[in-house]
């Protein structure tokens, strides 16, 4: 078998070809206190490629424009919608009467492991994705609805946010593609 890599152009036309995934389009993305503009510009990336519908963006986690978020981003950042959030509980409540269920992204004692998770394909989702070394807010754990946990089996018990962020959209575009 020969293996010819396709052109972007080609690579475009595909992607412009697929359906939607119709629990990835509903799906918001939220970034709480996310430090590295870089990884903020990967979650743009990951947003665009996997068709999640919206990013939020709180705390002190930067908004577009900025160019360390637009490099990594390839410019998915224009693509993504996004919102900046400025009082974090006050907008989880609001998500919850639009009818959102409310993910951490985090690990606690009573965490779902991701590869368990069998979301509800009718259930709007929004996931909180916190800070690279403190995790989620203490203040905004109350008002989740579940939380989710990526088994792992290194010493370091943590992955880069991006990396994080890539590994559950692909999850949930699995579980909602079949």
């Amino acid at each position: 078998m020969t293996f010819t890599k396709k052109s972007t152009k080609e690579i475009l036309h595909f992607n412009t070809q697929r359906n939607e995934v119709e629990g990835m389009k509903h799906l918001k993305i939220w970034l709480h206190n996310i430090r590295s503009l870089h990884n903020i510009g990967s979650a743009f990336r990951s947003c665009d490629a996997f068709g999640a519908g919206e990013m939020y963006l709180s705390g002190f986690t930067a908004t577009p424009p900025r160019p360390e978020i637009t490099k990594t981003a390839l410019g998915a950042d224009e693509y993504v919608g996004w919102k900046r959030i400025e009082r974090p509980v006050e907008s989880i409540l609001s998500l919850k009467n639009e009818g959102y269920q409310i993910l951490g992204i985090e690990q606690t004692h009573n965490s779902v492991m991701l590869p368990e998770f069998r979301p509800d394909r009718k259930q709007k989702l929004c996931l909180i994705f916190g800070n690279e070394v403190t995790g989620i807010d203490e203040e905004l754990i109350p008002h989740l609805d579940q939380c989710l946990e990526i088994p792992q089996f290194g010493q370091k018990h943590s992955l880069n946010i991006s990396v994080t962020v890539g590994v559950v959209l692909y999850h949930l575009l699995n579980e909602f593609s079949n």
